[in-house]
Formats: C-alpha cells, sequence, structure tokens
C-alpha cells in the first residue's frame, strides 16, 4: 500500500481500489504536448466502476490508493493506454456503399451501424478510385498518453 494510501486511510477519506465507483476529470496528451481529449472542456467529469472493463488495467492500477482531491499524472505506452494498431481493422470498401449524405473523403470519421443496432466509427484513411479505406482501430491507437487526473469522488465498492 502506497504512503498516499495510508495517509488517507488515516483520515477515513475513501480511497480508490477493486470495485470502487470513482468521478474524476481527465485531460489526455499526446507525446508532443498536444491536448487530445479533456472532460474539463464541457466541465463533464468521468465517471468509471473499477474492473468493469471499460478502460485498461494499467490505467486503473495508475489510479488505486488515490482519494477524493488527489491529482496525478502519468503516462502509458501505447499498449497500456489505448492499444497497438491492428491491422486487421483496416478494411477497404467499394465507394458505392457511401451516399452523397456522407462522402467517402480523407480524414472524415463516419459511424457504421452494426447487425445490433450499434455504430462503429471509422477513419477514412484515402480515396482511390471505387476503393475506400476505414480504419476502425481507436484514433490513439499507437500513441504514448499522458494522463492528468483529478479525483472528484470515490464511493467504495459494495460489500
Amino acid at each position: 500500500m502506497t504512503n498516499q494510501a495510508l495517509d488517507s486511510q488515516a483520515n477515513n477519506t475513501v480511497c480508490i481500489e477493486p470495485g470502487s465507483e470513482v468521478v474524476l476529470h481527465f485531460d489526455l496528451k499526446l507525446s508532443d504536448g498536444s491536448a487530445a481529449d479533456s472532460t474539463r472542456v464541457n466541465n463533464k467529469p468521468a465517471k468509471l466502476i473499477m474492473g468493469d472493463g471499460n478502460v485498461t488495467a494499467n490505467f486503473e492500477a495508475c489510479l488505486l490508493g488515490l482519494a477524493a482531491g488527489d491529482k496525478k499524472s502519468f503516462t502509458l505506452a501505447p499498449a497500456d493506454a489505448f492499444g497497438l494498431p491492428n491491422p486487421d481493422n483496416i478494411y477497404y470498401m467499394d465507394r458505392s456503399k457511401f451516399s452523397a449524405d456522407t462522402p467517402a473523403e480523407e480524414g472524415m470519421i463516419i459511424a457504421f451501424s452494426q447487425p445490433d443496432g450499434s455504430e462503429l466509427p471509422g477513419i477514412v484513411r484515402a480515396v482511390a478510385g471505387d476503393s475506400v479505406t476505414v480504419d476502425f482501430n481507436h484514433p490513439l491507437a499507437g500513441q504514448e498518453i499522458t494522463f492528468d487526473v483529478e479525483i472528484i469522488s470515490v464511493v467504495a465498492p459494495p460489500v
């Protein structure tokens, strides 16, 4: 257990542990320092349940022991953040699959409907003749990411 976690426990503060409900602000930065995302833009903090699989285990490990009011900065390697690009997530589609409402233009992010009704975003990487290259990898896949987090609240897991 970290000294920070011990200090927080001595003050009867709830620390982040597996199963905790956490509300936090975060800023994501790329290795060149440019901003990739932030909950502060719209002042809407994120909420997560530790261990529910919505964020990587490595991200969660960096939060363990923190309590409300704590701030921390950490950098994750690509495999530990949003993963490495997977060539199997690159698809070549016929240009006729795109409509006038959603033309295939390089750089566009288009939501593709899945059989179950959900949508999956894809980035148009190239348009050549009748062929459109669509990348379904996470836009931050392959990037080293620095997270600056501020813990707003922590609710202990149910017993």
